[in-house]
């Protein structure tokens, strides 16, 4: 009589490594700890194998997947940027074109607030390069500005933007005047409110594209409104 033998339980599936993770979200991961790292140590002291170790990865690993450190931290401005994009407001609804300014002001010195060590890197790392604009990011960057873009057209087809002036020179004065308030703090020499700074850009600009009444009169006026202007900015730069 021939015995009977166990059956053999069936053979479980090989596994890989726990800790085996599709690409996007090992990429993910591998920004995530760049980014907390950018924040607290800034760009110049980031090196790759303490970004690994907050990864929990190999630096072979990070090289699977960026080209250097540099190409690293693009990719982390860039998923900032897309991020940034996500949550822009649409000010549409809002009443009156001085608000819809100031808001969208106001969101800016935010983000600088908020986010000071990425707004340093894409200011002082980035942007000098000559290869910059042939990045994605200056592509976000500009979809981002579009925003403040956007609200000075409307203005401009309501007739409160004087027809003489550029629309992208307004906008460029109004990104110019958020750096320049914002440069001491991203060099951390100073420090800036994002209450009073916003009301002092938002006025100066507001009130310096309203369309300039002809004649004496508007001659009268243009150098009144240039006197004002004068003196906001000097509240700013006394502030």
């Amino acid at each position: 009589m021939t015995s009977l033998q166990p059956a053999r339980a069936p053979r479980a599936p090989r596994r890989g490594p726990a800790n085996r993770l599709p690409p996007e979200r090992r990429i993910a991961e591998i920004i995530a700890a760049a980014r907390a790292l950018l924040a607290e140590r800034g760009y110049e002291n980031c090196v790759i194998s303490d970004i690994a170790e907050r990864a929990g990865v190999v630096e072979g690993t990070i090289y699977r997947y960026f080209e250097n450190k540099r190409d690293l931290f693009i990719k982390v401005a860039e998923s900032w940027f897309e991020e940034l994009l996500g949550q822009q407001e649409d000010v549409a609804h809002v009443a009156g074109t001085q608000e819809r300014l100031r808001r969208t002001i106001r969101r800016a010195l935010s983000i600088i607030r908020h986010e000071p060590a990425l707004t340093r890197f894409v200011l002082m790392e980035l942007r000098p390069d000559p290869d910059y604009k042939n990045l994605r990011l200056y592509r976000l960057n500009r979809a981002f500005v579009s925003g403040v873009m956007q609200v000075l057209k409307e203005a401009h087809a309501k007739g409160e933007i004087d027809g003489a002036l550029s629309l992208p020179l307004l906008r460029d004065m109004i990104f110019g005047a958020i750096e320049h308030q914002t440069w001491a703090f991203l060099r951390e020499e100073g420090d800036f409110s994002v209450d009073e700074t916003t009301d002092g850009i938002t006025a100066v600009v507001f009130r310096g594209m309203q369309p300039v009444s002809v004649g004496a009169a508007g001659a009268d006026d243009m150098a009144a409104r240039m006197e004002r202007m004068e003196a906001a900015i000097a509240r700013i730069e006394a502030r």
